[in-house]
């Protein structure tokens, strides 16, 4: 099984950048679709953002309208590691943050639709995670 360790985070004021890192390791990993969760208290875990770097003839990214523009999703393939990149961080951005493997490629931003691949109940086992508590 895939393994997945998030690290990175940290406590941060308003207007401040990070970088969070998800290494990934496993006989079945998979560099194709990779996403970004985000999880407060009391509420579902939401998909901020994800990527496709495959067969397919185009990548594909997606953004949550929150994140647009401040956030950016990449990996380094030789290091197995996924990367978001937080900028101009705000206090709505506080969460426990995870990456996420889909259990399936499909649709994974084919034609602009992500479907199941923002599911939280269709990824990998969730790992720790890395807390991100952002200080207005």
């Amino acid at each position: 099984q895939v393994v997945l360790v998030e690290s990175g985070g940290g406590s941060v004021q308003a207007g401040g950048s990070l970088r969070l890192s998800c290494t990934a390791s496993g006989v079945d990993y998979s560099y194709n679709c990779m996403a970004w969760f985000r999880q407060v208290p009391g509420k579902e875990r939401e998909g901020v953002a994800a990527l496709y770097l495959g067969g397919r003839t185009e990548s594909a990214y997606y953004y949550a309208d929150s994140v647009k523009g401040r956030f950016t999703v990449y990996r380094d393939n030789a290091k197995n590691t996924l990367f978001l990149q937080m900028n101009n961080l705000k206090f709505d951005d506080s969460a426990m943050y995870y990456c996420a493997e889909p259990r399936a490629w499909t649709p994974c931003g084919y034609g602009g639709n992500w479907g199941r691949s923002l599911d939280p109940d269709h990824m990998t086992p969730w790992g720790q995670g890395t807390q991100v508590p952002v200080s207005s």
